[in-house]
């Protein structure tokens, strides 16, 4: 028995050591490399590829380097003891032709994938075997990154949610992404690549979803004290089930319109899920334009008045103090209707005033189209742009030629 002991030590020690690692292993979420959507499940083979890719070079440096360490060690006296040794051709070809054809085929990999996976492009696929229908129409979602948490606007449905997102399977997804105060960054593992939301921009995001589940996305950027609880709960059901889901909230309670967005957009943490049963149509538009509040000259009002030269001397006190939401001064210590009055300062009351009562504009569409084929590398359906010309007209057409229009 004593002479047993001793043998069955290190199986006993290899176990405990490895069950800890395999408990912390358990608890890991593969959600990128095994994701619901089409558009994240092409993001991960990226990641597959271009490791294996790298692996090709790594794991032959790391085995060398070892062996070499183990060859060459002073008690190895049959080795090749060579002190002169400075060059050799051939060593050198290896050297640096498998790192070169490593970084020309990453390079290809990265090129092709930018461009199919351009978040501004329409996804031209459900899956891998199905191509998006000729008649889809994508679901449009408006987003809307607030401190610290995420508003959903359903255009179409007209309906809103608070850190409620729901998607039909297998229908295109458009997003308009924005933020209300800082920059932060919306990332749903599951579904795409995460792409960031900026105060009085707008980003665009193309997906779809292809499982039904429930799945969490959250802030990858960092943006302030409540940034660790930025999160929000996504789900994926059929289009008969989104459709009695959108039915539900809509015969619920709760406008969001203007005042109500005012009120929701103040700092708030661990906001659980809020449904709205409408929403004011154009109100998306004017918090890109960050004129939600009364009053507010849009940005693109702002600009429109500055293609046209500007409005002149008579104009200057409108431009006076452009402290626009500086600090966040006018935003945090103005009461809403039917509040009592804070302390206020004459500056919190100074911001460029809008000169009519016009709608915000909204921004025109920078979607750009999916590829007419989705065969890698083979640039099917695409023609070099001189066949796009007539004969006749490529003779004759240069700069000269080209006709002088005003511009509007």
């Amino acid at each position: 028995m004593p002479a047993i002991l001793p043998s069955l030590r290190l199986p006993i020690l290899r176990s405990a050591l490895i069950l800890p690692l395999t408990a912390l292993l358990g608890g890991c979420d593969w959600v990128v490399l095994n994701p619901s959507g089409d558009v994240a499940r092409q993001q991960a083979d990226l990641v597959v590829i271009s490791t294996v890719l790298m692996l090709l070079i790594i794991v032959p440096v790391m085995a060398l380097t070892v062996w070499f360490a183990w060859h060459y060690r002073a008690a190895n006296q049959t080795a090749r003891y060579e002190p002169e040794w400075s060059h050799s051709t051939r060593l050198e070809l290896v050297i640096w032709s498998a790192p070169l054809l490593i970084i020309i085929a990453l390079g290809a990999v990265t090129w092709v994938g930018t461009h199919l996976l351009d978040p501004y492009r329409t996804i031209g696929r459900i899956d891998k075997g199905r191509a998006v229908p000729a008649q889809a129409r994508p679901l449009d979602v408006e987003v809307v990154a607030l401190d610290w948490k995420w508003l959903f606007i359903y255009p179409e449905q007209q309906i809103a949610t608070v850190n409620e997102l729901v998607l039909p399977t297998n229908r295109p997804v458009r997003f308009r992404i924005t933020a209300s105060s800082v920059m932060n960054s919306f990332y749903a593992p599951a579904l795409a690549g995460q792409i960031y939301a900026m105060p009085g921009m707008e980003t665009k995001l193309h997906a779809v979803l292809n499982r039904e589940g429930a799945f969490t996305g959250f802030s990858a950027n960092y943006s302030g004290a409540g940034f660790s609880g930025m999160r929000f709960a996504m789900r994926g059901v059929s289009p008969q089930g989104f459709d009695a889901w959108a039915a539900g909230v809509r015969g619920g309670a709760g406008t969001l319109d203007r005042a109500a967005y005012l009120a929701l957009e103040r700092p708030s943490e661990h906001e659980p899920v809020r449904h709205f049963a409408a929403v004011s149509p154009d109100l998306f538009d004017a918090v890109v334009n960050l004129c939600v509040r009364p009053g507010k000259m849009c940005m693109s009002q702002m600009m429109a008045i500055d293609a046209q030269g500007g409005t002149g001397s008579a104009g200057r006190w409108n431009v006076a103090a452009l402290a626009y939401d500086k600090y966040g001064r006018e935003q945090m210590s103005t009461p809403l209707p039917g509040q009592r009055p804070n302390r206020r300062i004459a500056s919190d009351d100074v911001f460029v005033k809008a000169l009519c009562d016009n709608p915000a504009g909204r921004a025109a569409s920078k979607d750009v189209r999916a590829p007419a084929s989705l065969a890698p590398l083979t640039g099917a359906g695409l023609s070099w742009p001189a066949q796009r010309i007539a004969p006749a007209a490529r003779e004759t057409l240069s700069l000269g030629a080209l006709p002088k229009t005003p511009l509007s």
